[in-house]
């Protein structure tokens, strides 16, 4: 066991040292590239790369708690092309990333309830990292409207009893237009939406 971890730390401070060689070698600025979580959208490379890039930068400005976080994401992701037994895609990526968060909300709410703020803050902290790596969360009017346009789809009108159906369109459609939601939310949304009819 701590063979395997002494091992990918090994790699991870090669990959360091190599990329950061690299840079003096060109002579690019290295101001911008310790920059921590360089923006995912801003860049072509694929999810678990950028994560990796990120994890090097967090090596050297030896930040911790953002290296052991990223470090979490990326053994989620490895164990889950372990898995699949090839590279995910950036939608899969991302899957396994919301997954992670809801985990910590559900920590966070546990462990408020516990009256442990300790802890709790460091799952907020993890999730507020891990949206970073996220497409920006849609708003519940977004939300709304994206219910309200699943329902007017649907022959006949559908009523409460219908839910499930209206959730699994309306999440569809939210996944289709690249949109990060919140399943609470939505059904909250659809509930207040059927009830109405």
């Amino acid at each position: 066991m701590f063979n395997v971890i002494n091992d990918e730390q090994q790699k991870e401070e090669h990959a360091a040292n190599q990329f950061f060689s690299s840079l003096l070698a060109t002579g690019s600025p290295l101001q911008s590239d310790l920059c921590p979580l360089t923006s995912f959208y801003n860049s072509p490379m694929p999810l678990i790369d950028q994560i990796q890039k990120d994890i090097v930068a967090a090596m050297k400005a030896r930040e911790e708690h953002r290296l052991s976080t990223l470090r979490m994401v990326k053994t989620a992701l490895k164990n889950k092309e372990i898995d699949k037994m090839a590279p995910l895609d950036d939608k899969e990526s991302q899957q396994i990333l919301s997954t992670l968060i809801k985990q910590r909300k559900d920590s966070v709410e546990q462990f408020t309830k516990g009256g442990r703020q300790e802890m709790a803050d460091k799952e907020a902290a993890e999730i507020k990292l891990i949206e970073t790596y996220l497409p920006k969360a849609a708003g519940e009017e977004e939300i709304t409207a994206g219910v309200r346009a699943a329902i007017a789809e649907m022959t006949p009108a559908p009523a409460m009893k219908d839910m499930g159906t209206v959730m699994k369109a309306a999440m569809a459609r939210f996944g289709a237009a690249g949109m990060r939601v919140d399943g609470k939310v939505v059904s909250e949304a659809v509930k207040k939406e059927l009830a109405g009819k």
